[in-house]
């Protein structure tokens, strides 16, 4: 099953991709990784969940915030890659949650990405991952999701290492 199948079978829509709320690449791509930039709970070009775990969000709220977050991560790959084929598997996930002092349950909120990821790609999302907190996040975010991807080389292209054997 490929994973647009796995989206429409989850009944998951993956939204545009987010433009970079600074001065920075969404994606950047050094040979075989791919570098995703924060992803917020951006909707439609607006933050939906602001604000801190344990104040103004809930740890559901919280959750759902990871979950927007990761399709924009997916939505990313997607459009960088032009689809998944390329795809080799998540390697890492980096969760910072905004949360109040005190609350100390951030890999429950950063695990609804992680199995997200997982019920979307399967075998391609196991990766190792870190949750962080933090008093405030960039345009007051509730999560932001930083993610690192393997890719498959691009068929037919060139290793530096072949070409320098030529």
């Amino acid at each position: 099953m490929t994973v647009e199948d796995k989206l429409a079978e989850l009944g998951l829509v993956l939204p545009t991709p987010p433009k970079p709320l600074g001065s920075y690449t969404a994606v950047s791509e050094a040979g075989n990784q791919l570098f995703i930039s924060g992803q917020v709970p951006l909707v439609d070009g607006k933050v939906i969940f602001t604000g801190r775990v344990g104040d103004e969000q809930t740890v559901d709220d919280g959750k759902d915030a990871a979950e927007i977050a990761a399709l924009n991560v997916l939505a990313q790959i997607n459009a960088h890659l032009g689809g998944f084929d390329r795809l080799d598997h998540i390697v890492r996930v980096e969760g910072h949650v905004s949360s109040v002092d005190g609350f100390y349950d951030q890999p429950a909120i950063i695990d609804a990405a992680s199995e997200l990821f997982a019920a979307v790609l399967g075998d391609k999302a196991g990766h190792a991952r870190s949750a962080f907190s933090h008093s405030q996040l960039p345009a007051n975010a509730t999560v932001v999701l930083v993610v690192i991807a393997q890719i498959k080389p691009l068929s037919g292209s060139v290793t530096a290492g072949a070409a320098a054997k030529g």
